[in-house]
Formats: C-alpha cells, structure tokens, sequence
C-alpha cells in the first residue's frame, strides 16, 4: 500500500470513526493514542513533506501493517491527527470563552491565556503544519475552517454576554478580527515570521483588549 498521501482523502470524520473501530476496547484506544502521538511527533520534527506512513510508524517503533491496521491510509491518519489538534485546541478555548464575560478581568484573562499559549514552540509548529496542510488539503481546510468557525461563534458569544446592547453583526465583526489578531501574532511570536519583544507584546494586548471592549 502506498505511504504517500492520497490524492482523495477521507473527511476527518470518516477517518475518526475507521480509526475508532479498530481501537475499540482499552488497549486498543492506548496504542491508537500512541500511533497519534508519534504521527505529530514525525509532523512537527520533519514537516508535511516527510509525513509518511513509513516515517510515522518507525517513529512509533511498530511495523507499517501495525500503523495500517489502525489508519489504513494516509488520509485516515491525516485525519485523526488533525481532529484530535482541534479538538484539544477547542478544550482549551472553551472554559476561556465560557466563563463569567463580566467577571474583573475576564477579557484579560482570556488574552493573556490565549497569548500565553504561544510561548509553547511545538504547538506553534504543529499549528503551522496544520495550516500548511489545508493549504493543500481542501478536507483538512475544511476542517480548519469549522473549527474557526466555531471560535469565532465562542467569541461572538462572550461578546455578547459583555456586550448586549452591540449589534451582532458589530460582534461577529469584532470577533473575526480578534481571532485574525491573535491567530497571525502566533507566527510572530513564535519565532516562526519573527522575533517577540515587550513594546510590541503590550500594543498587541492593548489592542486585543480594545476588540473585547472595556
């Protein structure tokens, strides 16, 4: 079977429920995980033009049948990989956006903890694989565009609950360039377009906080 990636990929979800039934039981979902994890390892080590089956499961240290047992093709690891990236990504937004919008320093505390998240240079690289990825994938730009949607719709809502008297089209205006604000600032922060520095982090936050209102 072929390692490279296949030229009609599964959606994510497809890939989800292939991966699933043949991680059924403890066990199995425990070396699912492993695979999972070893395929971001090769993803973010190595980068997507390296992210072959071969290349993922020697990382993992099993045969390939063993790797294709669980994803039978590429398109099946791409997409489990790619759902469990958002999926952690959407846990860590939710209680941010969820919480008290009126509570002291709430729109602080969702800043700075989103900010924050970018001082961790493998989650920045694995976030720049994944996009890199959409831009060839139209089913994992698919995804990528579902789960900005629905950040998107979080902080509408949170704007909405500090806001009642905005507009909804005001707040989804504000929401969209909030995420574009603190979604482009990752690369520079990260050191991947650019380099930090402390006058430029204060007028991002400024700016940020500005978008959330007072």
């Amino acid at each position: 079977m072929s390692t490279t990636p296949d030229p009609t990929p599964s959606t994510p979800s497809a890939g989800r429920s292939a991966g699933l039934a043949r991680g059924r039981g403890r066990k199995g979902a425990e070396r699912r995980e492993a695979l999972l994890d070893a395929a971001e390892e090769v993803l973010v080590a190595e980068g997507g033009p390296e992210w072959t089956m071969r290349a993922v499961a020697a990382a993992a240290g099993v045969r390939l049948g063993h790797l294709q047992y669980y994803f039978p093709t590429h398109a099946e690891l791409v997409a489990a990989v790619l759902e469990r990236v958002l999926r952690r990504s959407a846990e860590r937004l939710a209680p941010l956006l969820s919480a008290d919008a009126d509570a002291p320093g709430a729109a602080t505390g969702v800043v700075t903890t989103l900010l924050a998240e970018q001082e961790d240079a493998r989650l920045m690289r694995l976030f720049v694989e994944v996009w890199a990825l959409a831009a060839r994938d139209a089913s994992v730009a698919a995804a990528v565009r579902g789960f900005y949607r629905d950040y998107r719709d979080q902080v509408t809502a949170f704007l909405a609950r500090r806001h009642p008297d905005l507009p909804e089209e005001e707040r989804r205006a504000r929401a969209g360039v909030f995420i574009m604000l603190i979604e482009g600032a990752s690369l520079f922060r990260s050191g991947v377009a650019g380099e930090r520095d402390p006058a430029t982090d204060e007028a991002l936050l400024r700016t940020a906080l500005a978008l959330l209102g007072p």
